[in-house]
């Protein structure tokens, strides 16, 4: 189920070139924004987490 677009928070982040340029190759290769490639990178480095370490629980959270 998608998030409501007021779910979303919007940020700015400093990357080095190379860096970005290898991510936009990755991201047009599998048919991807460069947002949704760091979307999609940030949501498998969590989960690889919880799964090391047990699921992250926030105050408020709605379990998704």
């Amino acid at each position: 189920m998608m998030k409501a677009k007021h779910d979303e928070v919007k940020t700015t982040i400093r990357i080095y070139k190379e860096t970005m340029d290898k991510l936009e190759y990755i991201a047009e290769y599998y048919g991807r924004s460069k947002n949704k490639e760091i979307d999609w990178a940030i949501k498998q480095h969590i989960k690889a987490f919880e799964d090391e370490m047990g699921k992250i629980i926030l105050d408020g959270s709605d379990e998704s």
